[in-house]
């Protein structure tokens, strides 16, 4: 075959052609290799999701799916610097739930771990809108960022409330517990995992002798039904219960992965970058907002916080529990 020479304007053409189509194509995609659909979730602002939480988010999944260790098509991830509460009873849309395979994409409300004020010993406490401390001591109630996997669902009985007059139903409460990696390897040992953030409050007990529920005196407990998704938890993840049944229904029986961030590593790098009050200029990221209120963030690692716990419990014994009272009918 006779080859026939190309002049070389054509060539300098060409050449330029490749590198404008080249350039088009990189324009649609995203950093990390996120899809583009999925990219323009991305930012600061509420409801949408920030750039390292989400590459974490996926790097994690995606490990686990190559692994074998997850089949479900969506993942999750949770930014514990954003605010709880965004005042006017408007919750801030910190949680994430991802289907690439569908391109979906959720931002929902989800509580934080509230921590604890051992008086006249240690605050590591939280604020119902930001969280500042962090920790993985047992009976820290602080949160752990991390990586997660979702396991087993079990739904417990929790007791009675009132739905009308005279009406009364069961409350069932169904807990997603979740297994940690590394700094959070004892999520199981700390009965970390998720749930709707509702609970029975001001509990007494009923004689209810035919109840499927009651005890051997034939007593069933009773309570007033609060929702507390705006507020703090035990350091699990807690939903409101609209969101708990579709996660809930989305991992029973078919585990997936959850990051949640910040890592102890975050915390220490923005806590030292927070002296000179300003992360500009640098690769760190928390909450703008949050991190004005709190100042700088605390991680309390559990060989630290854990022997500080055991003496204040042996301090300060906790008196016999008592047997909850008859409920006074109405």
């Amino acid at each position: 075959m006779r080859l026939r020479s190309v002049p070389l304007g054509v060539v300098i053409i060409l050449s330029l052609l490749v590198i404008a189509l080249t350039a088009t194509v990189r324009s649609f995609a995203a950093p990390s290799g996120i899809p583009a659909w999925l990219q323009a979730h991305v930012g600061d602002s509420d409801g949408q999701i920030s750039q390292v939480v989400l590459e974490r988010a996926r790097a994690l999944y995606l490990k686990k799916v190559a692994q074998g260790a997850v089949r479900n098509p969506c993942y999750f991830a949770m930014d514990a610097t954003r605010p709880g509460d965004l005042g006017n009873g408007v919750l801030g849309r910190r949680y994430y739930v991802v289907c690439e395979a569908s391109q979906s994409f959720r931002a929902i409300s989800s509580g934080h771990g509230g921590g604890k004020n051992l008086k006249g010993t240690v605050d590591f406490s939280n604020g119902r809108r930001c969280s500042k401390n962090f920790g993985n001591a047992m009976d820290s109630e602080l949160t752990a960022g991390g990586a997660y996997m979702t396991r087993e669902a079990k739904t417990s009985f929790k007791g009675f409330y009132r739905t009308g007059a005279k009406q009364d139903a069961a409350f069932l409460r169904t807990f997603i517990q979740f297994d940690g990696e590394g700094e959070a390897a004892n999520a199981r040992q700390r009965v970390i995992g998720g749930h709707a953030a509702q609970v029975l409050r001001g509990m007494c007990m009923r004689k209810s002798p035919n109840s499927s529920y009651a005890d051997h005196d034939g007593l069933v407990p009773f309570g007033k039904l609060v929702d507390y998704a705006g507020g703090r938890s035990n350091g699990c993840t807690s939903w409101s219960p609209a969101d708990a049944q579709q996660i809930i229904a989305m991992v029973k029986d078919n585990p997936t992965t959850l990051y949640i961030y910040p890592e102890s590593r975050d915390i220490a790098a923005v806590a030292q970058a927070a002296k000179g009050h300003s992360l500009a200029g640098t690769d760190l990221y928390w909450n703008a907002s949050c991190l004005k209120e709190i100042g700088a963030p605390k991680f309390w690692p559990k060989k630290t916080l854990e022997p500080i716990i055991a003496q204040y419990k042996k301090d300060h014994p906790a008196p016999p529990p008592q047997p909850a009272p008859m409920c006074k009918e109405p």
